[in-house]
């Protein structure tokens, strides 16, 4: 159960009285309970010292546990009546107030130089001032252009602002855990006596008095305590309460301890369920328990997989732009004469080589996802990780809600024999329904079961025959059991018992005594059972049957409670010794269910390549059922015990034919999930919704949450579910590889058709007498280009392609780069050789060579540069079309209309401005014979026709085009 959820059930079942402030004070502040832990820590220790990290209890808890509680007040210098406060003062000077350490956050300029001073930003804007420099310093008046530098200064604000915002996203969430609002205490001082003190104001050695509803302000060792339970699942994801006493605990030799072993500790931010106890304060702030999580929240966000692919990419870009710029810069200078003109085509083509507009098409196809994957119940809180949500192959959730219903059910019924009988219901519902004390599931579950029979459900009474629609004689009695019966006396659950009872009376004055309890101490108080409609003595073979009964259920995870009953009650105030010579009538079998959605989506899953792993602090064997349930192999289970004996090495090995890990610590969470990612080189999600999941989500690729998830589970998040089912998660995958599919097709296919160019202008520097294309002609290309591109975001992707997990790849890029980005090269330098041959003296009136005039060699560059500039614009354009898809584009692979139509509308442009008088003449362009259009046709048939066996042979040797 969730804090928030505990803290509506308080107030919508009245055990409020407790509470020190109003409901809604708690509910503001239980998000922001106090808590860090000390930075002592660190990731080469030794396997006893990271037992002693991930399962976070200070070994100190351990030896303070095994004393006696007089001998823990002694310790800690505190008095029967408390401190004083002269020593609460002194303390508080020594150990600071009871709030996590301010945070220190990096200064915003060292955020903002790491977000934009990268070697990639650094280059561009390097290209920017020399552009500056020469095309509006340089100008001639009313020439310049300062076009290149806004074009590069807008993509250094986009990427930029990008990195800036993954580098601060996490504060949010460490605030909401750490920030304290003004929520009290009762505190115990030997000078003022029991009062209200603000949490910030407890000291180590304060004597704490606890009641139902109160948030435990700091980590206390119980010194006093009568039916005290507390609510622990926010730290450790079990719904049940757990019983605290003040007796000493044994010091679990061989291992690390764990939350479980502390029954005399109650730690920061859990909370009374009932019960009332003292404790007095060991550790407060940045010691707690609870400040292991909020450590983990407070560091830098984890390197995604999307960061690593993006950063991969910048790296191959900037290398290929230092690389091939300066080369182009002197063939030019060496073979032209001018280097200025040699310097300004350089700085173009550096341009053009950078996919100019690869931060907007990464922006528009992440925001594009956002938009589909919000219509699917799925909202994208950082718009990054919905790439890093399709490149997942591992996810791991808990069990709670994520795989079952998030709600204790019975399960069975049953007489002793493991027949079906709503006879024990009956009985079972008088002792839950008529008990004073706080509900846990377990009574509302019998409740509900009852309730539901008693208004027309199905009988499940083995005596009745076949079960039917109907109503029987025990929901007759359920029905009318509110005014039949009245409550007389109870005596009350304890953990030395594990039972509880109530005596009921009826209106003719008949006395029952009804019990329920754990079954192996309710055969202790039993003298017979009910077999039938007989009573017969218990005997030792009874006894064992029954137990073995028991034990199936518990294998199958089901939880058993036993329920017994006693006619001849005494007139009187009732104890616990008075739970002897009763009648077992039957036993109840509870259990979290599945939910009916969970195993097709496990496989779906499966399917779509995303191993599904559960981490959970549940129960073992309840887990394990669970997950045999829904398809996830539970036989090489491990518990947390078990994993803070594994050095990472080894917990790497072990996780990755691990489906299940049980009686996990928060802490113990995060580590599988780092040492999946780091070790495994596994794209990790983290799907969670308590406190106690915050630390896992931070240290995932990918953390998931729901909408009625706490605070800070929300705030680590990155995607939020509306619904809590694994196929709302399933489809938001398919929409984050949709997205991440358009994305690479940006980048591969332009990578290639800019390598492509490249090498067409280090052949045509070479060998040409004049520029192939001026700089101007070339940055017009590029933006043309790219804003054909802008459609891509909505371009349809194959099935095949959604299949299974896709991740970033710098080496991939290279590779197609290389292999793919010749083939233009090929038509181009067929274009130079029929332009310069045929085309151009065609127009002229002679070849090159022959000419003269500078007037006629002017007019023969400028066709020359008119021709590449259009076919240019065919190949890349059309390149786009056949690299989108493996298969035949148009026929077997439709793209989107809106893609279609701005690379028609593209191209036709392109094609028309040597046409448009004062468009041509302001870009150096001239019109183009008809000769020209026949070479262009040739040329277009024979770059699809090399490009499509390109692709061919490329998907044969690497398995995959994109």
């Amino acid at each position: 159960m969730t804090w928030m959820k505990h803290i509506d059930r308080i107030e919508t079942t009245g055990i409020g009285t407790g509470l020190h402030m109003a409901g809604s004070r708690v509910r503001r502040g239980i998000h922001r309970v106090i808590g860090s832990v000390s930075s002592h820590v660190r990731h080469n220790v030794s396997t006893a010292a990271a037992a002693k990290r991930t399962s976070g209890l200070d070994p100190e808890i351990a030896r303070i546990g095994c004393l006696d509680a007089a001998e823990v007040m002694d310790l800690l210098g505190t008095g029967e009546h408390g401190l004083t406060e002269q020593q609460a003062h002194r303390i508080r000077s020594v150990h600071g107030a009871n709030i996590i350490a301010p945070e220190h956050h990096d200064p915003l300029s060292a955020r903002l130089s790491r977000a934009f001073l990268t070697p990639f930003t650094l280059i561009l804007l390097a290209l920017a001032a020399i552009s500056l420099y020469t095309n509006v310093y340089l100008a001639a008046p009313g020439e310049a252009d300062p076009s290149t530098a806004i074009i590069i200064g807008v993509m250094v604000l986009i990427s930029g602002g990008i990195s800036f915002w993954q580098d601060t996203r996490g504060a949010a969430a460490a605030d909401a855990l750490k920030g304290l609002v003004s929520i009290t205490c009762r505190c115990v001082r030997e000078d003022t006596g029991a009062a209200e003190i603000p949490l910030a104001d407890v000291v180590p050695g304060d004597l704490i008095e606890l009641a139902a509803g109160d948030i435990i302000p700091a980590d206390l060792r119980i010194v006093s305590a009568k039916d005290l339970f507390l609510t622990q699942a926010a730290l450790t994801g079990e719904s049940d309460p757990v019983e605290k006493t003040p007796a000493a605990i044994e010091d679990p030799v061989g291992r690390a301890l764990l939350i479980d072993d502390c029954a005399n500790f109650a730690f920061a931010g859990t909370t009374v369920q009932s019960g009332s106890g003292t404790g007095v304060v060991v550790t407060t702030g940045a010691r707690t328990y609870l400040g292991g999580i909020a450590s983990a929240l407070d560091s830098r966000p984890t390197a995604t997989s999307f960061d690593a692919g993006v950063a991969s990419v910048s790296r191959v870009l900037v290398g290929f732009m230092l690389v091939m710029c300066p080369i182009v810069f002197v063939l030019c200078g060496l073979t032209k004469g001018d280097w200025l003109d040699a310097l300004l085509f350089s700085i173009s083509v550096a341009v053009g080589i950078t996919p100019q507009m690869l931060p907007v098409i990464v922006t528009t196809c992440l925001a594009r996802g956002a938009e589909a994957m919000r219509a699917k119940d799925v909202v994208v809180k950082e718009i990054s990780s919905i790439q890093n949500l399709g490149a997942m192959d591992v996810l791991c959730c808990d069990k709670t809600g994520t795989l079952t219903r998030d709600k204790i059910v019975l399960e069975r019924h049953l007489d002793v024999l493991g027949a079906p009988s709503d006879r024990v219901l009956r009985h079972a519902y008088l002792n839950s329904v008529f008990q004073t004390g706080l509900r846990n599931l377990m009574d509302e579950a019998i409740i509900e079961r009852a309730e539901g029979l008693a208004a027309g459900g199905r009988s499940m009474d083995a005596r009745a025959g076949e079960a039917g629609v109907r109503t029987s004689p025990e929901a007759a009695a359920i029905a009318g059991a509110r005014d039949h019966w009245r409550l007389v006396d109870e005596i009350p659950f304890d953990f030395d018992r594990r039972r509880m009872s109530v005596v009921v009376e009826d209106a003719a004055g008949k006395r029952q005594l009804i019990t329920k309890g754990a079954v192996e101490e309710m055969i202790d108080v039993c003298s017979t059972v009910e077999v039938g409609t007989e009573v017969l003595p218990l005997t030792a073979e009874q006894a064992d049957q029954i137990l073995d009964r028991v034990r199936g259920l518990n294998e199958r995870g089901m939880r058993v409670v036993g329920v017994a009953q006693r006619n001849d009650v005494p007139a009187r105030d009732l104890t616990a010794d008075d739970e002897h010579g009763m009648t077992l009538i039957g036993y109840l079998a509870f259990l979290d269910p599945p939910k009916a959605s969970a195993k097709a989506a496990v496989k779906e899953l499966g399917d779509l390549g995303v191993a599904v792993k559960v981490l959970t602090g549940d129960n073992a064997a309840v887990a394990a059922t669970v997950c045999e349930q829904v398809g996830i192999d539970a036989r090489n289970m491990l518990t947390g015990a078990d994993i803070d004996l594994l050095s990472d090495d080894e917990l790497a090995e072990r996780a990755e034919r691990t489906g299940l890990f049980a009686k996990l610590s928060p802490l113990q969470k995060a580590r599988i999930v780092e040492v999946l990612r780091t070790h495994g080189k596994h794209t990790v999600g983290f799907m969670g919704d308590g406190i106690n999941d915050a630390a896992a989500m931070r240290a995932s690729d990918c953390g998931i949450s729901v909408d009625t998830a706490v605070d800070v589970a929300k705030e680590s998040a990155d995607i939020i579910l509306l619904k809590k089912d694994l196929t709302v998660l399933a489809h938001g995958i398919v929409e984050g590889r949709r997205t991440y599919g358009n994305t690479i097709k940006y980048i591969k296919t332009t990578a290639s058709s800019n390598f492509g160019n490249v090498l067409s202008v280090l052949v045509a520097a070479a060998f040409l007498p004049f520029l192939p294309m001026s700089a101007l002609q070339l940055l017009l290309l590029g933006m043309a280009y790219t804003v054909s591109c802008a459609a891509l975001p909505w371009d349809r992707v194959d099935e095949s392609f959604l299949a299974r997990p896709r991740t970033w790849d710098a080496r991939g890029i290279v590779s197609f780069m290389l292999k793919i980005g010749p083939v233009s090269s090929i038509f181009d330098i067929l274009t130079f050789a029929a332009m310069f041959w045929v085309v151009c003296p065609l127009v002229v009136g002679a070849p090159w060579d022959a000419l003269t005039d500078p007037a006629q060699r002017a007019l023969f560059a400028l066709v020359f540069q008119t021709g590449w500039f259009v076919e240019s614009m065919w190949t890349q354009t059309l390149v786009i079309h056949l690299l989108r898809t493996e298969r035949l584009p148009f026929v077997q692979s439709k793209p989107a209309a809106s893609l279609t139509a701005l690379t028609v509308l593209g191209v036709g442009l392109v094609t028309a401005m040597p046409y448009v008088p004062g468009v041509n003449a302001a870009l150096d362009l001239v019109p183009l014979p008809g000769a020209f259009f026949g070479v262009l046709a040739v040329m277009m048939i024979g770059y699809l026709l090399l490009t499509s066996i390109a692709k061919a042979l490329y998907v044969r040797a690497h398995g995959e085009l994109l």
